[in-house]
């Protein structure tokens, strides 16, 4: 089935440019992952076996794509890049377990689509090499939405992947370290030099793996809850105080409705956000909720 020479192996990847022309296009975030050894990596990261249905983001020429059809049940491709739709019709001729739908995945019903493809109750991994510009917005996406997935393992820059399991406290520490707390744990699995890409980034970059954890603590609206913890980052030099007057309101009554619930939830108004952890914001959001105040 497979190729005689690899989609990632550098001498082919270029040839591929070659024939269609391709140029790395920044608006897309594309760099071409040419380290087979990277590639094995990520598809022994995510567990893939031959009952597995995969979710691939932004697979460019089909290097990973690839790779994971050797080992999975099926692989649906999201190609948001219409002249890379075309190409992959070619490298990926040999497999026909590998379906590719032009779209960006941040706007499909990913729920539905799984239960069309797959059917339900399916074994699904998520496994990407994300774009950098666009990273933070997919990750809490698939978090967010409701699927049910065995792992996710993505590519990413390195700086952003040290936000995934940031101290309190610390500069890394926001909105996105929080989110993955409350669905998964995060592991580092294989750091990548930007010598392993056709054209090279300007920064390293690093394979996570996510495994799915149930919450401390449910909420009955996840959204809510990050919407709490969003406004409450939406200055960092500010205290939560001010930024949650910025959020709710400054009038008396609200600023008595949000005194009785920093109280409630025995959170200092004069702190930062990047001080509390996610108990703790939890805690707050259920506060605000009984103060009615939740958006």
């Amino acid at each position: 089935m497979a190729q005689t020479i690899d989609i990632a192996n550098p001498t082919r990847t270029q040839a591929i440019l070659n024939e269609y022309g391709l140029r790395a296009k920044k608006k897309f975030g594309q760099n071409f992952l040419t380290d087979l050894n990277v590639l094995h990596n990520i598809v022994e990261t995510a567990e893939i076996t031959a009952e597995d249905y995969v979710i691939e983001i932004g697979p460019g020429i089909g290097a990973l794509t690839e790779q994971l059809a050797r080992s999975a049940k099926k692989v649906l491709a999201f190609e948001i890049d219409s002249q890379m739709v075309e190409v992959l019709a070619d490298t990926l001729k040999p497999y026909d377990n590998v379906k590719v739908i032009e779209n960006d995945v941040l706007k499909v019903d990913l729920a539905k689509v799984i239960s069309e493809e797959f059917g339900d109750n399916a074994h699904v991994k998520i496994v990407a090499n994300l774009p950098y510009y666009i990273t933070t917005p997919i990750l809490i996406q698939l978090l967010r939405s409701n699927i049910n997935w065995d792992n996710i393992v993505v590519m990413m820059q390195r700086e952003v992947a040290d936000r995934l399991n940031a101290a309190v406290g610390t500069k890394s520490y926001g909105v996105l370290t929080l989110t993955i707390q409350y669905f998964a744990q995060a592991t580092l699995a294989v750091k990548v030099p930007a010598s392993s890409f056709n054209p090279s980034p300007n920064v390293d970059s690093a394979v996570v793996k996510l495994t799915p954890l149930k919450p401390t603590t449910v909420v009955e609206n996840v959204g809510k809850l990050f919407g709490v913890i969003k406004g409450s980052f939406s200055h960092r030099r500010k205290s939560l105080w001010n930024n949650m007057l910025q959020t709710y309101g400054k009038d008396a009554g609200t600023k008595e409705q949000l005194t009785v619930a920093l109280k409630s939830a025995q959170i200092d108004p004069a702190i930062r956000a990047e001080r509390l952890n996610l108990e703790q914001f939890t805690q707050l959001y259920l506060a605000l909720r009984d103060q009615n105040l939740t958006q």
